[in-house]
């Protein structure tokens, strides 16, 4: 996908927090259509493409229930190639009888919204044509309305559901923040990134290479919002990817003057975001120089 490459910076892969990994293998294989590409007692790295991990489901000792009115996790979501795999997904889904949360036309996307067992929410979307996006003064025409399930599902072309399509990317990251002033500091004067879309003082969301968002950032569980205990069902840390190793120097270098936490670990410089939330920082080891 254009804007989940090289030299946009972009979301990796989602870590989780689960209580029961065989129930949410179960979910995750079957209902969504990963693959697994790595497993242990406690942990499973998930695939779509049987080499490129977008999900970690892991459940700690000590796991509690999710946390509401809490930061972290608002929703992950999956970029599928075309309309029709979005029609094919939605079918397996009703033919499935898994309930939805939602089903929206963002303008630029058309999405639907479920949650996995533990209640982590899941967007699974398609991209219109980006020349199809209307902008203003900076900012993307975004909205939600009603998806129009009828001429989505039309859109199948009858052949068996077999899962994900293998060029599904990790498509962007919607977050629970404590406070959007001091979040939009960090994402956009530490981490680079440009603000595509606001909604008043309750919702940010940023991208790089004019994309429609690879970070959705919101206040809606409360300003103040604490960060949940450790153990808790939710998100861990998600990783974003960065073009260069310059561009990772760069990026630490600002965070630092921004008093930001950071942290060496094997090949990921780790950050926190203002709310908690932890963040990876990995570039890809073909650039690596």
């Amino acid at each position: 996908m254009k804007f989940q490459s090289y030299p946009n910076t972009y979301v990796g892969y989602a870590h989780i927090i689960i209580e029961d990994l065989s129930r949410s293998l179960k979910f995750y294989k079957e209902i969504i259509g990963f693959e697994v590409l790595e497993q242990s007692a406690d942990k499973a790295v998930l695939t779509a493409d049987g080499k490129t991990p977008l999900l970690i489901l892991e459940q700690p000792d000590g796991v509690t229930p999710k946390q509401l009115r809490t930061t972290g996790l608002y929703h992950f979501a999956l970029l599928v190639p075309c309309r029709a795999d979005l029609a094919k997904i939605l079918l397996h889904l009703i033919q499935c009888r898994y309930p939805l949360q939602g089903a929206s036309d963002h303008y630029v996307s058309e999405a639907i919204y479920l949650g996995d067992p533990d209640g982590n929410g899941i967007e699974i979307y398609f991209d219109r044509p980006e020349e199809t996006w209307k902008w203003q003064n900076g900012q993307v025409e975004m909205g939600t309305v009603a998806l129009d399930a009828e001429g989505l599902l039309a859109e199948n072309d009858e052949t068996p559901w077999t899962g994900l399509p293998s060029e599904t990317v990790m498509g962007h990251i919607h977050l629970h923040v404590a406070d959007i002033g001091a979040t939009e500091e960090f994402y956009t004067k530490g981490l680079g990134f440009d603000i595509v879309v606001r909604y008043g003082g309750q919702a940010l969301f940023v991208s790089t290479g004019n994309y429609h968002h690879h970070i959705g950032l919101n206040t809606w569980n409360g300003v103040g919002a604490p960060a949940p205990e450790a153990t808790s069902v939710g998100l861990k840390s998600f990783t974003l990817i960065l073009p260069s190793e310059e561009a990772r120097k760069n990026t630490v270098e600002r965070l630092q003057q921004l008093g930001s936490f950071i942290n060496q670990e094997k090949e990921a410089v780790v950050t926190k975001d203002p709310s908690g939330n932890v963040i990876h920082l990995v570039v890809p080891t073909l650039r690596n120089n």
